[in-house]
């Protein structure tokens, strides 16, 4: 017979074609649980971080947003303005500690093979980390 009528894998035959629906679903079903599971995994992500001199400490939520601030008694020493921008700077740290997390757990679920996954973890990464910090410089105060 002509390959594709019925001679048994073609792509009319119905148990060829059973099998692969069954193994798209399966894909689909198996990438439908690691989203999920990682999207579970991000929403319970949380991260602090501390300032070299021990001025502030911050906590990000998995959103980057500002959860928690705790202010050393050094503070009362310091010019406001370093005050403010080492709060900041701060910010910006653990939200660069989030997002490296965030592209872990992503790498770890769904992956960054695919498009979408690619997709995914650039979108996180541009979210969290917002414009690139000089890494030797910590908002006001040297490393």
């Amino acid at each position: 017979m002509t390959a594709g009528v019925a001679d048994g894998g073609g792509v009319l035959d119905p148990g060829g074609a059973m099998d692969r629906i069954a193994a798209w679903r399966g894909q689909i079903d198996k990438l439908a649980a690691d989203t999920k599971t990682m999207s579970d995994r991000m929403q319970e992500l949380r991260v602090s971080a501390t300032d070299p001199n021990g001025l502030v400490e911050v906590t990000v939520d998995s959103t980057g947003g500002l959860v928690d601030l705790r202010l050393g008694q050094r503070i009362q020493r310091v010019d406001p303005d370093i005050v403010a921008r080492t709060i900041m700077a701060t910010i910006q740290e653990a939200k660069g500690v989030l997002a490296g997390r965030a592209q872990e757990i992503l790498a770890e679920t769904i992956g960054t093979d695919s498009p979408a996954g690619r997709a995914i973890a650039e979108r996180v990464g541009q979210q969290l980390r917002g414009p690139e910090q000089d890494p030797g410089h910590f908002g006001g105060w040297e490393r």
